[in-house]
């Protein structure tokens, strides 16, 4: 399989219907939200550009299943699976606040091989595939080189329908409010993490978030030289519901202060 050539051509998927998205904004109304559960939301948008993704890449790989958000779920994962959020960032593109992307990932078994992200207000994108380094519109992006939290911003999101562990983040927020260059709530973990990986940011937390929010950028942050891990310090970060993901160099630092703030804390 030519990695490269796939991630390309999903990009050029992604830029396609990011265009179909950002056109319907002088059309959208507030008539065309729906709810999905308490604070979730979801658009006629969100729907249709799922659709335009999911018939892209059917033609790019006809083999492969699909894990999206709106409703695209095999019961039975194939090897190949492709794990689509066609707009991350739904409540900030129903008030017309940036940022909204999208974000698509290649799951080969159990290992992703390729992710976009794509920054739809600002038309960034993000990519990068097994083996490659990471590319922000054609040039090379690392991480950022800041040693020690006390030198980093942070990146998070609000829990919006699991408040089960709201004691404990709001505990965090006052730690790094007080440690750390400052924390900062953009409403899109994909771009959030994107962030991570261009060095923007240090670290990115949260809990409450599902496969297709962070599969795509916690590629990309690795292949950027960065590292992600769940709240337990774990590899269950796809999958497991938390994800701490943050450059190499305040990655113990970080994951330890997220473990004893929202997990050690929790059993207590």
């Amino acid at each position: 399989m030519d990695l490269e050539n796939l991630c390309t051509q999903t990009l050029n998927l992604a830029v396609e219907v990011g265009e179909f998205i950002e056109n319907e904004r002088s059309r959208f109304s507030a008539s065309s939200v729906e709810s999905k559960g308490l604070h979730n939301y979801v658009t006629y948008v969100d729907k249709k550009a799922e659709e335009k993704i999911i018939e892209g890449l059917k033609v790019l790989l006809p083999e492969a299943g699909f894990l999206a958000e709106e409703g695209t779920v095999n019961s039975e994962l194939e090897k190949y699976n492709w794990i689509i959020d066609p707009l991350d960032g739904t409540t900030n593109y129903i008030h017309g606040l940036p940022p909204y992307a999208i974000s698509i990932a290649l799951m080969e078994d159990k290992e992703v091989i390729l992710g976009v992200v794509y920054e739809i207000c600002f038309r960034e994108r993000f990519y990068a595939w097994k083996g490659s380094k990471a590319w922000l519109n054609g040039r090379e992006i690392t991480v950022s080189r800041a040693d020690k939290i006390s030198d980093s911003l942070i990146a998070t999101g609000f829990p919006y329908t699991n408040f089960e562990m709201i004691d404990q983040y709001m505990h965090s927020m006052r730690w790094f409010m007080k440690n750390s260059h400052g924390l900062r709530r953009l409403g899109s973990a994909a771009t959030d993490m994107a962030y991570v990986a261009c060095g923007r940011f240090e670290g990115f937390y949260e809990y409450g978030l599902n496969p297709w929010d962070v599969a795509a950028a916690a590629l990309i942050i690795e292949r950027a030289g960065g590292m992600n891990c769940d709240f337990s310090g774990e590899k269950n970060h796809i999958f497991g519901g938390t994800i701490i993901s943050s450059n190499a160099a305040i990655f113990d630092e970080f994951k330890d202060v997220i473990y004893n703030i929202m997990v050690k804390e929790k059993k207590l």
